[in-house]
């Protein structure tokens, strides 16, 4: 994960401090003599259990005033969205738990987690992955993370709509040419084509989203 998260441009973020990321490990803070974070479930069922001694010794020895909003990834947290993503944005220090094995004890999320956070209805072997999507997410409506202020705003799910097309260099290739509006200087048009293009792809790949649209508006 570490590796991962100093790459491109979330790599450069933190190289210049936009924001900043701590990991840590929980099987540091495990008392058991062999480290280990995980133990069968009580009530029988497949898999291990994530343990709560050292979930919540590491959560309170880093966050030991309660100053971070805390996080778990979980399957059965509320979906995250755009709007989760600018909330948390703004939200200061974050907290993020990772699960992993066929879950956590309900003991430790009581005792130290705000709220549950899932990316999507399916099952990851960790909540690695999934934080790390939360925060790509999010650290893009941290200023000084992207080259451009618009970027984070102008782009799909800034409002329930997929986005529209997107053309460069050349004009043609392989035959196929960029729409005249977009080469026609005019923003008037070029918007409201745009605005055309929105509509007419989220109506076809995520109607869903259209009736948010029309609940908003």
């Amino acid at each position: 994960m570490y590796g991962t998260m100093h790459q491109s441009v979330v790599g450069r973020a933190l190289e210049s401090h936009a924001f900043g990321l701590d990991i840590v490990n929980i099987r540091d803070y495990s008392t058991d003599k062999h480290h280990r974070t995980d133990d069968y479930p009580f009530g029988g069922g497949a898999g291990m259990v994530m343990t709560p001694q050292p979930i919540v010794d590491a959560v309170r020895a880093v966050d030991p005033e309660h100053r971070c909003r805390r996080i778990f990834m979980s399957p059965r947290g509320k979906v995250f969205d755009q709007a989760k993503a600018k909330e948390l944005a703004e939200a200061g220090d974050l907290l993020i738990l990772c699960g992993s094995y066929e879950g956590v004890d309900e003991r430790a999320i009581t005792l130290c987690i705000d709220e549950e956070i899932s990316i999507g209805d399916y099952v990851l072997t960790s909540g690695d992955l999934a934080a790390m999507v939360v925060i790509n997410a999010l650290c893009r409506h941290i200023p000084g993370v992207l080259g451009s202020a618009e970027s984070a705003e102008d782009e799909s799910f800034s409002e329930p709509l997929l986005e529209y097309p997107q053309y460069t260099r050349p004009q043609e290739f392989e035959g196929l040419r960029v729409p005249d509006v977009l080469l026609s200087g005019n923003h008037a048009h070029i918007a409201a084509w745009r605005r055309e293009q929105q509509l007419a792809v989220t109506r076809e790949r995520r109607p869903d989203l259209l009736e948010k649209l029309e609940k908003k508006e």
